[in-house]
């Protein structure tokens, strides 16, 4: 069943992060993405995440679908006007990609590229309702299309705030689905019972929501998140079971199959797994498909 049936039946979805490569050797991409062909409903492609430069998401996904994988490009202002990124989203629907994610994306200073000009003709918001546009045969401009796009459209939205930041950004999801978005992706989540307030807001308004699974690394890279991102909670208890096991990798894995377990039997939509990386773990996350199906 294809991601986008999955979303519209209310089954549980399995989405994977794969990394274009920072260059023109595409081999490792594919061969991941192969080992977990069939169990992954469809591959996210970012746009060059972390503002590092890498080959783009439309070519990625344009490489995954020609193998016969279902793919999520996204589709980032960061680094195109409203031209370039018509220009892309229709190509995209061409090639058979039917699903796109709309990101800000970061700021070039966090990249590898610091002389970088930042584009950001359109908002977010914007380019969302450009897609709702399109989708109804017109371009920003309102001149006709011959032949229009047919998408899911997703987007991202922080679940982890909390308070008077949390309000904002449950007002600016409000803004996305009327925009026309189908799904959301969350920032990376630990603990159920941290998202729980959002959550309730999320359900009154039918939202389908995809936490991202993030694959720890270490002990080390739990705690500083722990630390620096307010809106990521990682429980203490966590960060001490790795601590403790001896063979902290394999104890990463098993708590990120764990929080797809999880999530799947909260009801959620689906979970987007991240491995930043580290995507030859990606069947060792996913598990049978008995399990997570």
């Amino acid at each position: 069943m294809s991601f986008n049936k999955k979303l519209n039946t209310g089954d549980f979805a399995i989405l994977a992060e794969m990394e274009p490569p920072k260059g023109v050797n595409v081999s490792k991409m594919v061969e991941n993405a192969a080992k977990v062909k069939g169990q992954v409903d469809a591959f996210v492609v970012p746009e060059m995440s972390n503002a590092v430069m890498r080959m783009s998401s439309l070519g990625g996904a344009m490489l995954l679908q020609s193998e016969g994988m279902e793919t999520v490009m996204q589709v980032c202002c960061r680094d195109r006007n409203r031209l370039a990124l018509q220009a892309d989203i229709l190509a995209a629907n061409s090639c058979g990609i039917k699903s796109i994610m709309a990101v800000t994306g970061e700021d070039p200073s966090f990249g590898d590229h610091h002389q970088a000009a930042s584009v950001y003709d359109i908002q977010l918001t914007e380019l969302l309702e450009a897609v709702q546009m399109l989708q109804k045969g017109r371009d920003m401009a309102g001149i006709e299309l011959d032949g229009a796009p047919d998408f899911q459209v997703g987007s991202v939205v922080n679940a982890g705030l909390k308070g008077d930041n949390l309000e904002a950004e449950l007002e600016e999801m409000n803004k996305k689905i009327d925009a026309g978005t189908g799904f959301f992706i969350t920032p990376p989540i630990f603990d159920i019972g941290s998202i729980e307030t959002f959550m309730k807001h999320a359900e009154q308004k039918n939202a389908k929501i995809i936490p991202t699974v993030l694959l720890l690394k270490s002990v080390g890279m739990a705690r500083y998140m722990s630390r620096n991102l307010e809106h990521v909670h990682i429980p203490d208890d966590l960060i001490k079971r790795i601590q403790k096991a001896p063979d902290k990798t394999r104890e990463c894995i098993a708590i990120a199959k764990e929080m797809i377990d999880i999530l799947r039997k909260e009801g959620f939509s689906g979970a987007f797994i991240s491995t930043l990386g580290w995507e030859q773990r990606l069947p060792e996350i996913i598990g049978s498909k008995e399990v997570y199906g």
